[in-house]
């Protein structure tokens, strides 16, 4: 499945650190930058968690919500929040249906190895609930930057 920008976002419903279950549907009135990524406590991933937690301010004042989703465990997320002071819901896709149905979930191939994973990937989700904008196979750096001022142009 693939999400197409103009469309309704699918709505899911994944554990945060807390132990809630939290919907992108609690997000509506508010814009929601939801993105995916790999693995916790990466190189990459940990340069853009933190990007996004040194922007954290700037998406607020913009009414954004920042989500990362991964297929990491909540116990894995909560260690990664915790060593990066991350400031923003982390939810845990272990059996990776929000990503499948934001069609992230890709084969990938890494040293001639294939194995299914994260295609790490953004959406912008405006205040009805609807995509706005999105980057697939995003390179992470000056990325968070891009995101922030697409949100800020369309608030």
């Amino acid at each position: 499945m693939t999400v197409q920008t103009g469309a309704m976002a699918p709505d899911f419903s994944l554990p945060s650190v807390d132990g809630k279950q939290v919907k992108l549907s609690d997000f509506k009135g508010k814009n929601v930058v939801l993105y995916f990524y790999p693995k916790d406590m990466t190189p990459g991933c940990t340069t853009q968690a933190c990007d996004f937690r040194d922007q954290h301010q700037s998406f607020e004042d913009v009414n954004a919500v920042v989500i990362g989703v991964s297929p990491d465990p909540v116990e894995r997320h909560k260690k990664f929040i915790e060593k990066y002071d991350l400031p923003f819901l982390l939810l845990a896709d272990t059996e990776h249906e929000a990503a499948e149905a934001y069609g992230v979930w890709k084969l990938k191939k890494n040293f001639g190895k294939e194995y299914m994973g994260i295609e790490r990937s953004t959406f912008v989700i405006d205040k009805e609930g609807r995509i706005a904008k999105e980057w697939r196979g995003v390179r992470v750096k000056g990325h968070v930057e891009e995101a922030l001022e697409f949100v800020r142009a369309n608030a």
